[in-house]
């Protein structure tokens, strides 16, 4: 199965930018990591206030029943971080990598 790779785009509420960023990185970075998840990159747009980054994943099954299994996981449920206290909009590109 070829790797999935995905450019996610975030739109966060006016002032939160820096929060959302931060937290993100803490928190779910680190499990998306530990269920097979790489993450390639984070870039915060202050022009937009938008938070772009990059994931792929390459493991077992697809990247859908990965992700599936990262929402439903305990780990997920506890962390605290609502994505609706922050994200106004949401933008997802799945690519292929060409070089």
């Amino acid at each position: 199965m070829a790797r999935t790779v995905q450019i996610r785009t975030y739109t966060v509420r006016d002032g939160l930018l820096d929060e959302w960023v931060d937290r993100w990185q803490r928190l779910v970075v680190p499990l998306r990591r530990d269920l097979g998840f790489e993450i390639h990159g984070s870039w915060k747009d202050r022009a937009r206030n938008q938070h772009v980054w990059v994931i792929s994943y390459d493991g077992p099954g697809s990247f859908e029943e990965a992700n599936a299994a990262y929402w439903a996981s305990e780990r997920r449920k506890t962390l605290g971080l609502d994505p609706g206290d922050y994200l106004v909009g949401e933008e997802t590109r799945e690519v292929e990598q060409t070089l």
